[in-house]
């Protein structure tokens, strides 16, 4: 009886050892050779017009092309804030990031609900046209790993002059938000692709291309479901030039 219990005792020892131990998180994901297409929104819960450019995005979550063909993002913006409703995924860093495209002159000017395809204005959305995919095959291919906390990412292209920017983006999946107050007062909103976390950094030049390692962005929520888009700029101006993701986890 004895022996029996010490057994017992040991392996739930066992147990709670393997289940303290922490699990390595790695994933590795590619570009193809032809441009990964970036589709951004720019929203915000204080604006009466957003829903329905939200509910169009949303419609990408089960396209069989995401990831491989294109990656969409919701940028939410702050500059409605004031109007009564304060957005929790807005982010003056988004504001500014759209401001930035408005005056490289590819966006008309600053409002929302805002689409850009691949770095330029694309109402297209509100007639609800397929999208304008752009599958070129010299804009290099893009790599990267998420192990941990950690980004390493290596871009390889045919240019040989200028710098590269990596753009590293937590992107939250069903999320909701019952609004209290302001335009949208009494509604439930519902959220992917919602920008939870982003950084742009520029990468570093060798030879062989570009690579750069570096944390994650730091996150502003918690959310069901998790994915993570990265895409190259040429530094000079925002315009994408090639991007991979995928899913990362869910809660």
């Amino acid at each position: 009886m004895k022996t029996t219990l010490l057994f017992v005792g040991l392996w739930f020892c066992l147990i709670a050892y393997v289940q303290a131990e922490p699990v390595n998180f790695e994933k590795t994901f590619s570009s193809p050779e032809t441009r990964v297409s970036i589709v951004e929104l720019y929203t915000s819960e204080g604006c009466s017009s957003c829903p329905p450019a939200e509910n169009w995005l949303n419609m990408f979550k089960d396209d069989k092309r995401l990831w491989k063909e294109f990656i969409p993002l919701a940028f939410h913006v702050d500059y409605w804030n004031y109007i009564g409703w304060p957005d929790r995924f807005a982010s003056p860093d988004f504001s500014n990031r759209q401001r930035r495209y408005a005056t490289e002159n590819n966006l008309s000017t600053v409002y929302t609900p805002g689409v850009l395809l691949n770095g330029r204005e694309w109402r297209a959305w509100y007639y609800k046209r397929p999208l304008a995919l752009d599958r070129s095959n010299n804009v290099g291919k893009l790599s990267i790993k998420v192990k941990d906390d950690q980004v390493s990412a290596e871009y390889v292209s045919d240019r040989t002059e200028g710098d590269a920017f990596l753009n590293v983006a937590i992107l939250g999946f069903d999320l909701e938000t019952e609004v209290q107050a302001g335009e949208n007062r009494g509604k439930k909103l519902q959220h992917n692709f919602v920008v939870i976390g982003y950084k742009r950094t520029p990468m570093i030049k060798s030879t062989e291309g570009f690579s750069l390692s570096l944390k994650l962005p730091k996150t502003s929520e918690t959310a069901p479901k998790t994915g993570i888009a990265a895409w190259i700029d040429n530094g000079s101006t925002l315009t994408p030039l090639q991007a991979t993701g995928g899913w990362l986890a869910s809660n």
